[in-house]
């Protein structure tokens, strides 16, 4: 093979390994699409009803637990079920309160479990996030728990603050009453900060109420 050709089968060497790493390179809008996916897989084996945002009104804000249904919120794109709608009053506007929150988070596309609190062995490690309610917008920064150990950041995710429109954050004080608790699909749009740098879409049970 005399030099010509040695460096011609090289280039052509070289262009099949650079087509064979964009091949294998995914852009936002390929994982973007996956996210898509992966939700949608998880909504129908979860058998999840969804409802529109005019439907979750008419209801008076509440979601059919029999049905299974979750109300996906536009704005956020945070598909959500209020299990209770908890006790007590909302988070005012102009208020400032602590809230204590315990959760599970399930990996849509890892399909695990990957953080909890919820069980009593773990009561020790509630997680507190203090949080605004500026006209109707509500923001956080984590004080301790978990979520804040594990990704390294005071930042609570959007989703978290998304079902604070629509529940009661009170501490029970008798029988009777109960703590919030809802169910939410959180795009890596409105997560923490790996979903967003991997764009991950999350599962979480959370239940809510102020710090005593």
């Amino acid at each position: 093979m005399n030099s010509d050709m040695k460096k011609l089968l090289l280039i052509c060497l070289a262009a099949i390994a650079v087509l064979s790493s964009c091949n294998d390179y995914e852009t936002y809008g390929d994982k973007k699409e996956k996210e898509r996916n992966a939700i949608s897989k998880f909504i129908s084996d979860s058998s999840i009803v969804v409802i529109s945002e005019d439907q979750f009104v008419l209801q008076g804000y509440v979601t059919n637990l029999d049905r299974n249904e979750f109300v996906k919120l536009d704005k956020s794109g945070v598909y959500m079920q209020i299990v209770r709608p908890g006790c007590g009053e909302k988070l005012q506007v102009g208020e400032t309160a602590n809230v204590c929150c315990r959760f599970e988070e399930f990996s849509i596309e890892g399909d695990t479990v990957t953080l909890f609190n919820n069980i009593s062995i773990l009561s020790y490690y509630v997680d507190v996030m203090r949080v605004t309610n500026t006209s109707g917008t509500y923001s956080g920064s984590f004080t301790a728990g978990l979520m804040l150990k594990a990704y390294g950041s005071a930042s609570v995710p959007a989703g978290w603050l998304v079902p604070l429109a629509y529940i009661k954050i009170g501490r029970p004080q008798a029988l009777t009453e109960e703590k919030a608790k809802v169910r939410i699909i959180v795009p890596h749009s409105q997560g923490h900060t790996i979903a967003a740098q991997d764009v991950l879409p999350f599962y979480y049970e959370i239940t809510y109420e102020k710090e005593a």
